[in-house]
Formats: C-alpha cells, structure tokens, sequence
C-alpha cells in the first residue's frame, strides 16, 4: 500500500491511503489520525489500512479524492529520530580521495551514519530556505526506510522485518560548514539542515522484485534546473544494505516506531548514469583538472528527485524544490 499525508492545521497532517497510481485518495479517520500512530499500533492498523487500499485500487472505496502531491507533507513531518548511513562507498571514495586521503579499511565493514535533524522535515514541495549561498548549498538524491520498534542488538537479517515502509529523502547538505564542524570532532549539527522526503511512502510489498536483499533496486532520477542530473541505479554499489543499516544504528539502542534511515547519497561506479549530489560532480572534477567548476546551489535553483517503476510510472511522487533566501523575522 501506498501512504502519504496531507498538511493540516494539526501539525502531523491527516493520513491518506494513497492509490496505486497516485491518481486517487483516501482519508483513514476511524483506522490512524496521522502515520506516527499507525507506525505505533501497526500490527492492528495495518490490517484495515490494507483493506482501504486494496478497496480504492479496485475502484471500490467510498469518499475518495483527487491526490494532489502539492498538498502533502512529509508522510512523517517530524520523527523521533532521523539517522542516515553512507552506504555508497563510491561516493565515500570519490570525497576522500579528492582531499589527498585514502578510505579506511574499517569503511568496507562499518557503516559510516550520524544523527539528523528530526523535529520538523520539510514537504516535499517546500522551499528549501537559506540565508546564504556561501554556506555551499547542496542536495542528496537518497532512499530511506521507516521501522517500527526495532530492538537493541537486532541482527542485519532480522532487521529488515522490522522495516515498514520506504520512501525518496533530499538530504540537504550545507558542505562549505562541514569542514570546520568535523573539525571539531563532534560532528553534524549546522551543516545538516531540515531534510524532505517524498509525498508517498510504500510498503514493500508494493515495490514486489524490485525490493531484493534489503536494497530498492532502481534509478533514482534527479533534474537540476529542468536539466539530467544523474539516474544511478540504487540497488548497485550498495556496500550496505538496509538490514545493515538498521542493525548498526540499534547496536547500542532500541529504535523507536517512526525511525527513519537513510541510504545516503546513491552514488555509482559508472559515471555515465551521472550523479545524485553537486559535491560528487566537483569532487570528479577536482581529480581530473585540479578544482571545482561546478557551482553549489543558488537562490533560484530547483531541484527535482523521483523514482520509476519498470513500466516508468513514479512510486513515491516527486520531491521539487527551490532555493530561496530566508528572511529574519
């Protein structure tokens, strides 16, 4: 099935069960207010939410409406806890080697992952709202899942039962901050900004043999201005899959219902499938003549993330955003 939720007064939304070809709606009042409750009460609301999808793909539901992916959130617009990997270690390689540093030999073994800003994301549709273009705006085409309560030490295997859905993330990235925030050997903070994901998030079972071995394998399609970015395939180069992922972020904690990981940046080998960052592109253009050419985003700019089926129809609806200066109140 395929959920999303539409922007309210409330600030989690309403929870909409979403047709197969984004085409159609339904509200789940009487099932779950908002996608945070059904993630907390799956094992009794999946059942009935299921059944509504399965009702408005047969063109049998009642009360249905025209979805209208301008209208959505975030399907969760804040989240207990955000954690993203680096599974793509092409794209950890490129970084490094760019600077003049080897990859560690721990990287092919141990997830790279930090914590993430979580208590308010960005719609899908928002503008991604900066106060400088020096702070070296970038975006990263990535693919997340949701879980529901994972427990501590959960094997790899094991924990890709424990994942509920899986959706598009525009990591916003501020990479002209990074450096001097890893300097201090503490981490992310101001460098890693509200990230949106896409309209719809899907179970599974709906992505059928294109979900394999814990990876999505299929394009992630980026546009940058109207114009191909890059299509790498993210079920290729994938050091870590999302049993892994899952699985290193629990090693020390219980995850909450609602936590979401991510992929990080898909990124792959062949070159001619292009790129889903702006730091990738400067960093293969570092290599090859010494410097960067390829400028971070500035105000204006418009990025567009979405993923295809086989037969070329989108899964998740599309993430289309603008940079734009935020003012001070």
């Amino acid at each position: 099935m395929k959920l999303a939720t539409r922007k309210s007064k409330d600030r989690d939304g309403e929870l909409l069960v979403v047709s197969r070809d984004l085409q159609t709606a339904i509200l789940t009042q009487g099932i779950a207010p908002n996608l945070q409750y059904a993630l907390d009460h799956w094992s009794d609301v999946a059942p009935q939410l299921q059944k509504l999808s399965d009702e408005l793909n047969a063109g049998k539901a009642k009360d249905t409406f025209a979805f209208e992916e301008e209208k959505m959130h975030s399907p969760l617009p804040r989240s207990y806890q955000w954690v993203d990997g680096s599974a793509y270690l092409n794209h950890v390689e490129l970084v490094r080697k760019a600077r003049g540093a080897e990859m560690p030999k721990e990287f092919l073994t141990d997830p790279l992952m930090y914590q993430g800003c979580s208590d308010s994301f960005l719609a899908p549709r928002d503008p991604i709202l900066m106060e400088s273009e020096e702070w070296g705006i970038d975006f990263e085409s990535e693919v997340a899942v949701i879980t529901d309560d994972v427990p501590m030490g959960v094997d790899a295997e094991s924990a890709l039962k424990h994942i509920r859905l899986i959706y598009l993330v525009n990591d916003v990235s501020l990479r002209n901050l990074i450096p001097q925030e890893l300097g201090k050997g503490f981490g992310f903070l101001n460098s890693k900004p509200p990230s949106a994901f896409s309209p719809v998030a899907v179970t599974p079972d709906e992505l059928g043999s294109s979900w394999k071995d814990g990876k999505l394998h299929l394009a992630l399609r980026t546009d940058l201005n109207g114009k191909f970015f890059g299509k790498p395939n993210a079920g290729i180069d994938m050091q870590f899959n999302f049993g892994q992922l899952v699985a290193h972020a629990a090693k020390t904690r219980p995850l909450a219902a609602g936590t979401i990981v991510g992929s990080g940046t898909i990124s792959n080998k062949d070159r001619s499938v292009g790129s889903s960052c702006l730091a990738e592109i400067r960093m293969l253009e570092i290599i090859e003549s010494g410097k960067p050419s390829t400028p971070f985003m500035k105000f204006g700019d418009e990025v567009k993330i979405w993923m295809d089926d086989t037969a070329g129809k989108s899964i998740f609806g599309t993430i289309q955003q603008k940079v734009k200066k935020y003012e001070r109140m």
